[in-house]
């Protein structure tokens, strides 16, 4: 069975979010790409501002773990669920809108979460 486009692209994400590879993190985005990490945060704009903006508030290797699927992708669009856990602390619940360009990388993304207290 083939990966779909989305699926490789959120596979190349958490591999850059495992390493914070500069490199890896770069290669997800296109030269103009837009990220917007909350509703109330400004845009990082192209590829250098969000490498940057990514590696200022990067997650350690190892104080996470993340599962996803993939709730809708047709043409350019990608919907995907997550669930980040951050076992010393807190879990939330993620939704990410992204826009590929046709060469496979990102012009836009968007991520929404939610703050969820750990279940014991």
């Amino acid at each position: 069975m083939a990966v779909s486009r989305g699926a490789e692209w959120v596979a190349d994400y958490v591999a850059a979010w495992q390493s914070n590879d500069p490199n890896l993190i770069g290669a997800l985005f296109t030269d103009d790409a837009v990220y917007l990490t909350s509703p109330d945060s400004e845009p990082r704009v192209g590829r250098d501002e969000i490498v940057a903006g990514w590696l200022d508030d990067l997650d350690e290797p190892g104080t996470w773990a993340f599962d996803w699927r993939i709730i809708h992708e047709r043409d350019d669009l990608l919907l995907i669920q997550g669930r980040t856990i951050y076992p010393a602390a807190t879990d939330f619940i993620n939704l990410w809108i992204i826009r590929l360009a046709d060469d496979g990388r990102a012009r836009e993304f968007t991520e929404w979460y939610m703050r969820r207290e750990h279940q014991d």
